[in-house]
């Protein structure tokens, strides 16, 4: 793909440049190889909400890089009442972007996307800061982001990496790396055969490792590790104090001495003492 440039440069990737049919044709064949619903290119050209909203966003960027800011603006809210699908003419995108579903779509304005990503209906790319600079997420190449996730903050979200429904992530995702919950985190390492495998919806569907029950049956385990070693020196400390009880009692090796709590006189050579 193109390099993927801030939201001051001009994009060099647009469908209204002068080869628009080969872009238009690359699009569609994107879109095609990642939905077995599609029949046709007729069929997606004129039925897709996704692709109608990638291209009138590629003709708002083409506005917005000659800073004719009110037209892109005019264009890409044309594209949001069409399709319910809202992208920023200043976000940056790349090749073979596929928006499944589409509706309620939000991508905002220094959102940078790279190429074969896949966006589900209900995913917010958005910004947590009010300051004029890089403020929306970045998604590299291969990404799959699934129905109803936000990703906020000008994060990275690593090339290959699966973001799961309706996860919320706020931080960096390493390439390669499924993440699901709120907060978003990893339940799978996938190599590189799993990371070109297709994920529906970002999330895995077989049996989900969650971290956090993992760390509570980690914690459950160290406290039966514990009880049982507390239990073992109690049984021990009693023994020692049964034992030393029995010795002072005159209880030993098996012989036993009366003890009627009086001592005997004892004389000053040690010997006893005579009775009078």
């Amino acid at each position: 793909m193109r390099k993927i440039t801030s939201s001051g440069k001009r994009a060099d990737y647009t469908t209204a440049g002068v080869p628009v049919f080969k872009h238009l044709r690359e699009e569609i064949d994107g879109i095609m190889a990642r939905d077995p619903a599609a029949r046709s290119r007729a069929e997606v050209a004129l039925c897709y909400p996704g692709f109608h909203a990638i291209v009138m966003h590629r003709v708002a960027r083409y506005c917005w890089d000659r800073r004719w800011h009110l037209m892109a603006r005019a264009v890409s809210q044309i594209a949001r009442a069409l399709t319910g699908i809202e992208i920023h003419p200043g976000a940056t995108i790349g090749r073979r972007f596929f928006i499944d579903h589409g509706m309620g779509v939000v991508i905002g304005e220094t959102a940078e996307i790279g190429d074969d990503v896949m966006l589900y209906h209900g995913v917010t790319l958005g910004g947590t800061s009010l300051n004029q600079g890089k403020r929306h997420p970045t998604l590299e190449s291969g990404v799959i982001v699934g129905a109803g996730a936000k990703v906020l903050g000008a994060i990275t979200i690593g090339r290959g990496a699966r973001v799961g429904a309706n996860a919320v992530v706020v931080a960096d995702v390493a390439p390669g790396i499924a993440v699901v919950g709120i907060p978003a985190k990893a339940v799978v390492t996938r190599d590189r055969v799993e990371t070109q495998k297709f994920m529906p919806y970002g999330t895995p569907c077989g049996d989900i490792p969650d971290p956090v029950a993992r760390a509570l049956n980690g914690l459950l385990d160290q406290v039966s590790t514990l009880r049982r070693r507390v239990e073992e020196l109690e049984s021990e400390r009693g023994d020692a104090h049964n034992s030393s009880v029995y010795e002072t009692s005159g209880v030993s090796n098996g012989s036993a001495r009366p003890d009627n709590g009086v001592r005997e006189p004892v004389s000053a050579d040690g010997g006893p003492a005579a009775s009078c």
